[in-house]
Formats: C-alpha cells, structure tokens, sequence
C-alpha cells in the first residue's frame, strides 16, 4: 500500500499523529486514476505551467450528437470519510480565449462515490463556473433522499489566461457540525459552518480535478460557440492543513 493510501488509516488509529500532506502530484499523469468520455482527452504540457513543468491539460469537444456526459478528469481514492478534516489544493488556467457568454456550467473539481442504490456515482461537493462566476455546493441527507445547497463565490471574477489557486477546506460530516470553507487566489470566499457537508452512507469519496462540461449534458446542447474547451491543472494536494494544500506553498 503507497503512503498517500496508508496515512488516512494511521491518522484515524493515532489521532495524535501528524501528517502534513496525504497525496500531492506536479501536474503528471503517473500513478492517477482517469477517466475520459467521448472526445475528451488527458494529456501532459509544458506550454503553460504554474511554477515548473509540466502541467496536465483537460480538454472536451462537443458533439451535437452525443446524449452522454463529457468527463475529462484525473481521480484521487479515499479523499474523505466520516469526521475527516481535510484541506484540497490545486492551480488551474483557462486559457485566454475561454468563452464565458452565455453562461453555462464547467465543473472543475468535484468529491464522487460509487454506490449500490438510488446513484451508481454521486457527487457531495462540486466547484464549477458559470460564465465568470464561481460556485460550489454542500450535500447532505441520504443517497436517496439528497439536500443540495449551493453557495455562490461572492467577490470572485474569474479570469481567463491566468492561473487561478484553490483551496478547499471541509470538515465532513452528516449532521450540522461541519463546516465547508474555500480559498481563491489566497482570499477566503466561503466560509460556512455547522453545516452538513455529505451524506449519512460512510463510504470513501474520490478527489477529482479536470473539466467536466457538465452544462453540454444537463442542458442537452451547448450554449455559445466555443465547442472545444480545454483546462490545465497543477500542485493538486491532498493535506490536513490548509497552508500544506496551497500550491503558492509547496
């Protein structure tokens, strides 16, 4: 068993231990899980990088005639469970001719399970755009019966051709005693507390960052004209504190 897969065990046994950073990955493709649908592809690239290269590169294509979603993402197993406490850091750059108008929803980072009834696959929280704004989401009650709350980035203009930190901080729970917290560009954006932050099945959630164009989907068609779409992504970390998970930081 690799270390980033050892450390949530040895710090649920030794809750005195300390471990600073559970998983970090310099934008490559080694060693992660990925998932592409249809067109999309992955792919490893040096011409934009956050600090070194290289940097991975998302990318999806619309097809007018294709009714399924479109995934492009790398996956990261055992991110959470019941009671952890967890801070979920990455860099990401649209690239300057990123169409924002009209507004439609690009997920790019999310927390999903697998489960046997009700969902085969059900995401908890989520962070996406919409045009040049920026959300995210808390989930609670039961796979069968879920409560969503969505909380917009107040104060956030997303931008295009830049590269963007994040930081994501929650304490997960199922009752009121959670709190979900999020970072951009070293701002605090969200800060929400005694909250549910998933729901009651304990199962492990994946970590996944890349785009997904989930809007091409939900709204059966895409909006605007731009129907090739690509993200890049680097200094994705996995830590129990917020300074270990921020990519200006390691």
């Amino acid at each position: 068993m690799g270390l980033a897969l050892l450390l949530p065990t040895l710090l649920a046994a030794f809750p005195g231990m300390r471990a600073e950073q559970i998983f970090t990955n310099r934008g490559t493709l080694s060693g992660l899980e990925t998932q592409t649908e249809h067109n999309g592809e992955l792919k490893e690239s040096t011409s934009s990088f956050f600090d070194q290269p290289p940097a991975l590169l998302m990318t999806q294509t619309f097809d007018p005639s294709y009714t399924g979603r479109y995934h492009s993402e790398v996956h990261i197993p055992n991110a959470y469970r019941h009671g952890d406490t967890r801070f979920y850091g990455f860099a990401f750059r649209l690239p300057p001719d990123w169409q924002f108008d009209p507004p439609q929803s690009y997920n790019l980072a999310q927390f999903i399970a697998p489960f046997d009834k009700c969902d085969s696959f059900m995401p908890s929280t989520m962070f996406w755009a919409e045009g040049t704004r920026l959300f995210t989401r808390a989930k609670s009650g039961s796979v069968c019966d879920q409560t969503t709350k969505k909380f917009p980035l107040e104060g956030v203009t997303l931008t295009a051709g830049d590269w963007h930190t994040v930081i994501i901080g929650a304490s997960w729970k199922s009752n009121a005693t959670g709190f979900l917290q999020v970072w951009l560009d070293g701002k605090q954006v969200l800060d929400k507390r005694n909250v549910a932050t998933t729901v009651a099945e304990d199962v492990p959630f994946q970590f996944r960052v890349g785009l997904y164009a989930n809007g091409w989907h939900d709204d059966k068609g895409m909006k605007g004209s731009q129907g090739f779409r690509q993200v890049f992504y680097d200094k994705v970390a996995i830590a129990t504190t917020k300074d270990e998970a921020d990519p200006e930081k390691w």
